[in-house]
Order: structure tokens, then C-alpha cells, then sequence
């Protein structure tokens, strides 16, 4: 449904010494798909004809669902999933802590809709919530903004 270019994990890629180095970055600690998506670069290139590929894993700066294109996050919708928002603006220092439940406006991506609602905090994966449309009464996942 993505690339990877569509999500914001692929940092890089270039050759260094006739090496095609790859640079991703994982959307949080510990995601499972990591390996996968190695697997696949890998995969991908030996396939194109590059024999010497080293896929790197790179931390700094960590991925924000910022770095989600307007064409991944159009695919997104497309596929039922509603898209992250901005990511908040912060200011230096301490992050504030609030208590209570979190309030966003996210729009049904099946019928526009913003009355919905969540259902859990966490959906097929830890990056994701799923939600209800109170229009439509069909769940649907969302992208959280990281």
C-alpha cells in the first residue's frame, strides 16, 4: 500500500566504494517490522542487479509521522486508515504531563466524518488506535502523530 518513501523510513540511499547503502529508520523502538522491510531492500536489489548492499538502521533523529508524504497519507485514507495530524509543536524542556484522556479530531477516512470515536489505544500495531465513525458506525484504524 506504502513505500517506504511514502511512510518516511527510508533516509538514504547511496554508494559508497560500490556498495549501495541503504538508511532506514525504524517509526518507533522496537518495531517488528524492521526486519522486514531489511529483508525486502535487500531482496529488491540483489533482484535490480546489486550484489553489495549493506541496509543500515539509522536512530538519529527519530522518525516522526511528519515525514509521511501527502501521497502516503492519501494512500492511507484510501485504504480505510486514517492519517496521522501534525505533530504538536513543543518547546525546549520538560515535556508537560497530562492526565486524562487525549482529545484529537480525526476524520472517518470512509466518510469524512469527524464525529468519531476511540475504541482502543492501540490497534493491529502499537503505532496505530483503532476508532468508530459515529455516522457511519464502521471502525477503522488510525495513525497516531508521533
Amino acid at each position: 500500500m506504502l513505500t517506504l518513501a511514502d511512510l518516511g523510513v527510508l533516509r538514504d540511499v547511496r554508494t559508497e566504494d560500490g556498495i549501495v547503502v541503504v538508511e532506514i529508520t525504524p517509526t518507533y523502538t522496537g518495531c517488528p517490522a524492521m526486519g522486514v522491510m531489511r529483508a525486502d531492500l535487500l531482496r529488491a536489489l540483489h533482484a535490480a542487479g546489486y550484489a553489495d548492499v549493506d541496509v543500515r538502521t539509522v536512530l538519529s533523529p527519530p522518525w516522526s509521522t511528519d515525514w509521511i508524504s501527502d501521497d502516503g497519507r492519501r494512500k492511507l485514507a484510501q485504504a480505510g486508515i486514517a492519517p496521522p495530524g501534525p505533530v504538536p509543536a513543543r518547546a525546549a524542556g520538560p515535556v508537560p504531563l497530562r492526565l486524562g484522556p487525549a482529545v484529537r479530531d480525526v476524520p472517518c477516512p470512509l466518510c469524512g466524518s469527524p464525529d468519531t470515536e476511540e475504541l482502543s489505544a492501540f490497534g493491529a500495531t502499537a503505532c496505530k488506535d483503532l476508532r468508530r465513525c459515529r455516522r457511519c458506525r464502521e471502525p477503522f484504524e488510525h495513525v497516531k502523530e508521533i
